[in-house]
């Protein structure tokens, strides 16, 4: 079976949310058309707890965007985002949501971020979602959402690193960029890793 990942399609990562992708709300449209060609469609949430540790607010003297040792991974201190219960965690409600087969649930540990719809950044424990796939007997995932240099990326690496076939919409993906080529670094290395560009 081929299955759409829809990845963090969430209030916060578009306009007017806590971390707004720049052009986030742009692959909506580019969603709601894909949704109804698959068999499958698993949208991933980030899903953190008021105090996550990504969160610049957590510690003292960090700011936003500074990258600092959180529990012995380097982590990029963001805003408070995507916290359980709240609007900016909800999915963007102009999504396809009846087309949606399952939302995989991430970044729930206060001490660890999970960038992957598959695992947490130390590769510690699973979100779920690899089941879910081999439980589906699927063996080829396309990959769309936000943010490409983030999730996007990390979600990928790890499909492919799984052994599925994995293909990457770029027209259904926006960048955070917060250093400049970010994006078309990801890019790059999602290609070198064998992650097919459709």
């Amino acid at each position: 079976m081929h299955a759409l990942i829809l990845v963090d399609l969430q209030n916060d990562f578009v306009e007017g949310g806590a971390l707004a992708v720049p052009g986030g709300g742009e692959v909506i449209a580019v969603a709601n058309d894909l949704v109804p060609k698959f068999d499958l469609v698993v949208a991933t949430q980030d899903w953190h707890p008021a105090n996550h540790g990504s969160f610049a607010s957590q510690h003292d003297g960090v700011e936003v965007g500074d990258v600092f040792n959180l529990n012995e991974l380097q982590q990029v201190a963001w805003p408070d985002h995507c916290v359980q219960g709240t609007s900016g965690a909800e999915l963007v409600s102009k999504l396809m949501m009846p087309g949606i087969d399952h939302v995989v649930q991430k970044g729930t540990d206060a001490g660890i971020d999970s960038y992957s719809g598959f695992f947490d950044n130390g590769h510690r424990k699973e979100t779920g979602l690899r089941e879910l796939l081999e439980s589906q007997d699927v063996s080829e995932v396309s990959i769309m959402g936000l943010a490409t240099d983030y999730c996007v990326k990390f979600t990928a690496l790890d499909s492919v690193q799984l052994g599925i076939e994995t293909n990457l919409i770029l027209a259904g993906c926006r960048g955070v960029n917060l250093l400049q080529g970010d994006v078309d670094r990801a890019i790059q290395e999602l290609r070198h890793r064998g992650v097919k560009l459709v």
